[in-house]
C-alpha cells in the first residue's frame, strides 16, 4: 500500500539561484593529473568509507575499525563496499576541467542558495516517519556546517552555499522503505522535483551498515531522474543511529551531490581528493582518531574531522577553502544554468 501527502516549504522550487556580489571568474579547474597507480578493485562509480583489504598502519599506530559507511553512489548497488578507482576519479576531474573550460567567463555569484525537497518514505507500522521538527533540524545542520559553524578556530570556511527547504514529501510503502536499495530507479524517476539546482534527498531504511548515498554533479546530464541523496532515516538529527545522529551523513552526501570526493580518495598518492589545502589519508577513518598520521610521507595528519571522511558525527566539524572551491565550480559546471529535465 501506498500512501503520499505532501508539505508546502517556505520556498517555492525554482531553476535560478539567489545570488549577491563574490564572482567565481578566474575559477579554473586544474588539468587532470595522471591516474595514480594505486589498484583498487571497485563497482563502477562507488565510493565507500572503508577499503576492503588489511588496513596499512604506520608504525606506531593501531587498525582502524570498519566504519559504518557513507558512500557516493551513481550506478553501483549501495550495498557494495569500495573504493571509486583513481582511474573513475580522474574521469570525473577530466570532465569537470572541460566542463570549466565551457563556463570560465561566466560569473556566477555566492551564496548559492539550494532548494531542498525531503522525501520521507516509511513503513506501514511507523518505522522511518520523521517529524517536521526533524526535518527542519536537518536543514539547519546543513546550513549551520557550509557556513563552517561547527569549525574550530581557524579550520572551516564558510563554504557560501545555503539551504532552504523548498518541500515534504511523504510515501508509506513497506517494500520502499525495508528494500530501497533495489527499488531506488522507481523511488527516485517517481519522487523526485526540480531541476539540476534542487537537492532531493530521500530517507528510508538503508540497511545495516550503511549511513548514505549520493550521486556526483557529473551525472545529471545523463540521468536526471536520479539525481540526489539518499540517507539513512535514524541519521537525521535526533534519530535512532548511536554516533551518528547529529545529522551530518547529510552534511557528507551533500558533499558529494556537490563534486566532493572522499579525503582518503587515492589513499597516499597524487593527486589525493584533488584538494591542496586536505591532507593525504590511506583510508577512511572511524570513531576520531585524533593525531593519526596514516601517510607519514606527506605533509599533515589525516583530516579526521573533515565531513568528508567516515567519523563520528561529534567529531566531524568542517570543510576547507579548497573544498569549499571545489564545489563552487562544479555548481557552476553542472548545476548552475544546467537544462532542466
Amino acid at each position: 500500500m501506498i500512501r503520499r501527502s505532501s508539505r508546502g516549504g517556505t520556498a517555492a522550487l525554482w531553476s535560478g539561484l539567489s545570488l549577491c556580489a563574490v564572482t567565481l571568474t578566474g575559477l579554473v579547474a586544474s588539468t587532470s593529473p595522471e591516474p595514480a597507480t594505486q589498484e583498487v578493485a571497485a563497482p563502477e562509480n562507488v565510493s565507500a568509507a572503508t577499503m576492503t583489504n588489511e588496513p596499512y598502519c604506520p608504525p606506531g599506530t593501531e587498525p582502524v575499525s570498519e566504519a559504518e559507511r557513507r558512500v557516493a553512489d551513481p550506478d553501483a548497488g549501495p550495498s557494495d563496499s569500495a573504493e571509486v578507482t583513481p582511474e573513475q576519479a580522474a574521469e570525473y576531474q577530466d570532465r569537470l576541467r572541460r566542463a570549466m573550460d565551457r563556463v570560465r567567463d561566466h560569473e556566477a555569484a555566492a551564496p548559492y542558495t539550494v532548494p531542498v525537497v525531503m522525501h520521507v518514505i516509511s513503513a506501514s507500522d511507523g518505522s522511518g516517519e520523521i517529524s517536521d521538527a526533524r526535518i527542519d533540524d536537518q536543514v539547519d545542520v546543513l546550513n549551520r556546517a557550509y557556513r563552517g559553524e561547527y569549525a574550530q578556530g581557524s579550520e572551516g570556511t564558510d563554504t557560501e552555499f545555503r539551504f532552504e527547504l523548498a518541500d515534504v514529501t511523504r510515501t508509506e510503502n513497506d517494500t520502499w522503505f525495508r528494500d530501497f536499495g533495489e527499488q531506488r530507479d522507481e523511488i527516485r524517476a517517481e519522487l523526485r522535483q526540480g531541476g539540476p539546482e534542487t537537492l532531493n534527498i530521500y530517507t528510508a531504511d538503508l540497511g545495516s551498515g550503511l549511513l548514505g548515498f549520493s550521486t556526483f554533479p557529473q551525472d545529471y546530464a545523463d540521468d536526471p531522474d536520479q539525481d540526489g541523496v539518499a540517507i539513512a532515516h535514524d541519521t537525521l538529527p535526533g534519530g535512532d543511529r548511536e554516533k551518528f545522529n547529529e545529522g551530518h551523513t547529510g552534511t557528507h552526501e551533500v558533499g558529494h551531490w556537490l563534486g566532493l570526493f572522499h579525503t582518503f580518495q587515492n589513499g597516499c598518492e597524487s593527486p589525493g581528493d584533488y584538494v591542496d589545502d586536505t591532507p593525504y589519508e590511506r583510508e577512511a577513518a572511524s570513531g576520531c582518531p585524533e593525531g593519526r598520521d596514516t601517510c607519514p610521507e606527506r605533509e599533515g595528519e589525516d583530516p579526521v574531522t573533515n565531513f568528508m571522511n567516515y567519523s563520528d558525527d561529534a567529531c566531524m566539524t568542517h570543510f576547507t577553502k579548497g573544498q569549499a572551491d571545489r564545489m563552487a565550480e562544479h555548481w557552476a559546471a553542472f548545476r548552475e544554468g544546467a537544462p532542466q529535465a
